[in-house]
């Protein structure tokens, strides 16, 4: 009898043991605010860091009125392919937040495994919108289609009620309530009219739940209703339960990294290091060695291709489309006379490889891709002419500024480190050893070397240093000295 009441209870304690073994500890990852780039690394680290400790429960916390369809789109995906943990919604109502999952948070919430709702709360209205003249206004047919055709597939996926799904998307369609057999349910008005037809006296029609020209958003009750909902929570410890989780929960906050990820890849912020990387790269390329601009230059560049590269966003192409605008910059600056070609294509160059670096496409297809594309236009245009006008005001007035004494040479040079040059006491003037005799002005002579526009040209069987004025001149070429002003002996093409 003994051994029997032994055995009883240690079979009971291993059956406790194994119980409270099967209990995964949850953890809680908070998509709060606007969906923006920044929110899909938060998720995707996160949600790796909690696989990796071994994680039975991923509940994502959602608490928002949408944002971004693209960086939805990539955490729905996301969601979507975790293996090893199961993957909960949850939408809760509390002080410091709104109790809301619409528009990219209903999309996010339909690519989890089950969808949890505290009273008081509210999801749907998933349809995309675009910024127009008169404000946000619903996007075009073909992006529409897009996330509809997602969000019945994330319903389809997931044994989620697909007309509601499909309600929340398209203004078009009709939902109703019918109860067949006991069983309440939302339909297409279309599939209601076949149900009746079918199963005469067996379908009773219920209210509208969404009508034409209207997108669908649910209560709780009305989401636990219609089978969206797999329950009604107020707190996270009836959530734990109902999951059968283990009430040690973790919440994962968002970490240093992914609120200067957030930081750096806003448009403002990244306008403004624009601004400030074009300035710094200009008064590096003017001036000779490399210094404090050249390194607060390539800080701001490195910033924005690195802050997007965490994104995702960054690949080889607008590396070296960057690297070939700043050769062109520097070539028409050192080189080319005047302002071209060269120079106009290195800044549009920099310019294409900054925008492609804020996105995950290089060709819009969709409506907000093309409202993306905008966006990102726009801030690296106002980033590039505020950096042009900079340069502007750098060249004309900083040798006025006493900030920029120390990195400007003022002092004339006069003479060599042999003394003054003969031409002081001759009367002549001196042009980098070259003695320009009175009267040289309108002599004939030829191009010794190409004039690009400056070099080398004979007059009178002396060689002089030459400027053309504005324009190349092949070797050879006979000349006329136009002017002598100074130092500056200009010619032209005879």
């Amino acid at each position: 009898m003994k051994v029997i009441i032994f055995v009883l209870c240690l079979f009971c304690t291993l059956t406790v043991l194994c119980a409270d073994g099967s209990q995964g500890r949850a953890y809680v990852i908070p998509i709060h605010g606007d969906i923006e780039p920044s929110m899909t690394t938060h998720v995707r680290r996160q949600a790796g860091s909690a696989l990796k400790d071994g994680a039975a429960f991923l509940i994502f916390d959602i608490d928002t009125f949408g944002g971004r369809v693209d960086s939805a789109l990539q955490i729905s995906s996301f969601i979507g392919s975790l293996e090893g943990a199961a993957t909960i919604a949850y939408i809760r109502q509390g002080p410091d937040g709104t109790g809301v999952s619409w528009s990219a948070g209903a999309l996010i919430a339909m690519s989890c495994s089950a969808i949890y709702m505290a009273p008081g709360t509210s999801i749907g209205a998933a349809a995309p919108v675009v910024q127009g003249a008169e404000g946000m206004q619903s996007a075009g047919e073909k992006s529409v289609s897009a996330v509809r055709s997602q969000m019945a597939a994330l319903a389809e996926k997931n044994g989620y009620p697909v007309p509601l799904a499909l309600a929340m998307v398209d203004y078009d369609v009709v939902l109703v309530e019918i109860e067949q057999d006991g069983v309440v349910r939302a339909v297409l008005e279309a599939e209601a009219v076949k149900l009746e037809k079918e199963n005469p006296g067996r379908v009773k029609r219920g209210a509208v739940i969404s009508a034409e020209g209207k997108l669908l958003s649910l209560t709780a009750g009305e989401a636990l209703r219609y089978g969206l909902s797999s329950g009604t929570e107020a707190a996270y410890s009836g959530l734990l339960q109902t999951l059968g989780a283990s009430a040690d929960m973790k919440t994962l906050q968002p970490t240093t990294a992914d609120k200067a990820v957030a930081l750096l890849t806003s448009g403002p912020l990244q306008g403004l290091l624009i601004l400030i990387g074009l300035a710094a790269l200009f008064m590096e390329i003017s001036t000779p060695g490399f210094g404090l601009p050249g390194t607060a230059a390539i800080i701001c560049f490195f910033t924005i291709f690195g802050a997007n590269g965490m994104l995702g966003n960054l690949g080889s192409a607008e590396i070296l489309l960057f690297l070939l605008g700043v050769a062109l910059l520097v070539l028409e600056i050192f080189v080319l006379p005047g302002f071209g070609a060269a120079g106009i294509s290195g800044i549009v160059l920099i310019g294409v490889a900054l925008v492609l670096s804020m996105q995950d496409f290089v060709i819009p297809e969709v409506s907000w891709q093309w409202d993306l594309l905008y966006r990102n236009v726009l801030i690296v245009v106002t980033g590039l002419i505020a950096g042009v006008v900079g340069i502007v005001i750098l060249a004309l007035f900083a040798p006025k500024f006493r900030l920029f004494d120390r990195l400007m040479l003022k002092t004339a040079i006069q003479g060599t480190s042999g003394g003054p040059p003969p031409a002081a006491s001759s009367g002549d003037e001196a042009v980098d050893g070259d003695f320009v005799p009175p009267g040289l002005a309108g002599q004939r002579g030829t191009a010794v070397t190409v004039l690009r526009p400056a070099g080398r040209a004979e007059f009178g069987g002396a060689e002089y240093s030459v400027e053309a004025d504005g324009v190349f001149i092949p070797r050879g070429t006979p000349l006329v000295v136009v002017r002598v002003r100074g130092s500056r002996i200009t010619v032209k093409a005879v």
